[in-house]
């Protein structure tokens, strides 16, 4: 009966696409679902904006498929690496590959996700989960959502 929300916002805080699934899902699996939601309008005609700059994400998403889609698409990888993965390649020495470039002043701005949530979750309800169905959840919000962005 646990739910779990995948969130990605932009620099100011505001959420640009949520997905929610079942509280025993990995954050890594829902990786590309949520920047696929993203879709923004910025007021000028055309296609809405699908694609951020830059990426900043914890060690949980550190995948080599979710930094192959990333760089796919172009976009700028802040994501530091896990200890397992730095051993490992130090453990295959010079076939180990060259360690990740990781941007340490760029990733102090991924707190503004964990900001984002605590903006979600100054609604009673989204904090506490008293909905019964996702779908009724997901509508909250969604509305809560809207209302970060309206303000």
């Amino acid at each position: 009966m646990t739910c779990k929300i995948h969130l990605a916002t932009d620099a100011v805080g505001r959420p640009l696409g949520l997905v929610l699934t079942g509280g025993n899902a990995a954050d890594t699996t829902y990786f590309n679902s949520v920047l696929d939601t993203i879709n923004v309008r910025d007021g000028r005609p055309g296609r809405p904006r699908s694609r951020p700059d830059r990426v900043l994400a914890d060690k949980a998403y550190t995948s080599a498929a979710n930094r192959r889609y990333l760089t796919g698409r172009g976009i700028k990888v802040t994501i530091p690496e896990r200890d397992d993965q730095k051993a490992g390649r130090a453990r295959r020495g010079s076939r180990g590959g060259r360690p990740r470039t990781f941007d340490a002043e760029a990733y102090k701005g991924r707190n503004v996700v964990e900001r984002c949530f605590n903006k979600l979750k100054q609604w009673r309800g989204i904090a506490t989960r008293y909905d019964k169905t996702a779908r009724a959840y997901l509508a909250g919000l969604t509305l809560a959502a809207t209302l970060i962005w309206t303000r």
